[in-house]
């Protein structure tokens, strides 16, 4: 199986040398191609600063962060920003869409930047756009298309570059039900048919149940890890609620 994050040992502080706080305590994980992990813990725990480091928003104090054979903790520059728009795919609480590009200009941009030709964008967009059902809405407007074709919208746009891994903080945050469950029916897609590796923060068990493996965060530190297996959609959830419970978060979801 390929290794595409390896996270060793990282610590994260915030604050002066008179008051310095630890968000991240000597955090360790891998994950593989293909695999679709959420990352869950209460607010404060330091599940969104873990991700802010992968994605490389924010950097670590201590320790190394290897996606695929590169250590980004070293990367600076015009180096940490190819690598950014290359390598990672985002999938933000809101989406980020440019209401004044169709949605082909949306999904596009990135080959844009990376002055792909004219030809191949075109070609790549459309194959993604159709597996994803949205070629119907490629000359409209973010403002005239429905929230469902606006996820898979920004959902084409995380992976047109073919990045090695997908991250989203809190992707249904926003969403009522109806749209939270077509978005992680996309997520689910995206992983199983598309082989895409998915990094997931969120709070909620509904949310994590999509996931095949759980790390679960408080004060800083892995608390627990819990994997799917051969469990149903249902069981895991279960399981994600049990851990959830022993961890005092919140339990505002139900299946």
């Amino acid at each position: 199986m390929e290794r595409i994050l390896e996270v060793k040992n990282i610590e994260k502080y915030y604050g002066s040398k008179t008051n310095l706080s630890k968000a991240i305590d000597n955090i360790s994980f891998n994950v593989d191609k293909g695999e679709f992990v959420g990352i869950m813990g209460a607010s404060g725990s330091g599940k969104t600063t873990l991700l802010n480091c992968i994605s490389t928003i924010d950097k670590v104090t201590a320790g190394h962060i290897i996606v695929g054979k590169e250590d980004i903790t070293k990367l600076k520059g015009n180096k940490l920003n190819k690598f950014r728009r290359e390598e990672l795919g985002f999938i933000f609480q809101d989406f980020n869409l440019l209401d004044t590009l169709t949605c082909y200009e949306n999904i596009a941009i990135s080959l844009t930047i990376q002055k792909v030709k004219a030809k191949e964008i075109e070609k790549r967009v459309t194959e993604i756009a159709e597996k994803l059902e949205i070629k119907d809405i490629l000359e409209k407007y973010p403002y005239q298309i429905s929230g469902g074709q606006k996820q898979r919208v920004a959902s084409s746009r995380a992976i047109i570059t073919n990045p090695k891994m997908v991250l989203a903080d809190e992707p249904t945050g926003s969403l009522d039900s109806k749209s939270a469950r077509q978005l992680l029916e996309n997520f689910e897609y995206l992983n199983k048919q598309l082989n895409t590796t998915i990094l997931m923060v969120t709070h909620d068990a509904f949310t994590a149940s999509y996931a095949n493996r759980i790390l679960f965060i408080k004060d800083g530190k892995i608390f627990n890890e819990t994997i799917k297996g051969n469990d149903t959609r249902k069981e895991f959830f279960e399981k994600i609620i049990e851990v959830q419970t022993l961890l005092g978060g919140d339990l505002n979801a139900c299946f």
